[in-house]
């Protein structure tokens, strides 16, 4: 995927993973009961990155990035010292 935005520095592009609408025990779960999960999956990467990858999946901290919307779509900046870890 191709975002008009290309970060800076120690900065990635994130675009939010959908929170999960069943439970592991198969309850459903309506839209305002789903707390959306702190992963996200890398959009694009500043030249400062050293550790992630577009294409990555990622956990960050829940209040350490900025949220924007590009063409009626909602991406994140995140600062890359912000990223706990990548999902393998």
């Amino acid at each position: 995927m191709s975002t008009k935005i290309q970060p800076l520095a120690e900065y990635v592009v994130a675009e939010q993973v959908e929170a999960e609408t069943k439970t592991a025990s198969g309850i459903y779960l309506p839209d305002k009961a789903a707390e959306k999960p702190k992963i996200a999956k890398v959009i694009a990467v500043g030249k400062k990155v050293k550790e992630v990858q577009a294409k990555d999946k990622i956990i960050y901290g829940g209040y350490s990035h900025s949220d924007i919307k590009i063409d009626g779509r909602e991406y994140m900046l995140i600062k890359e010292e912000d990223i706990y870890a990548v999902i393998k």
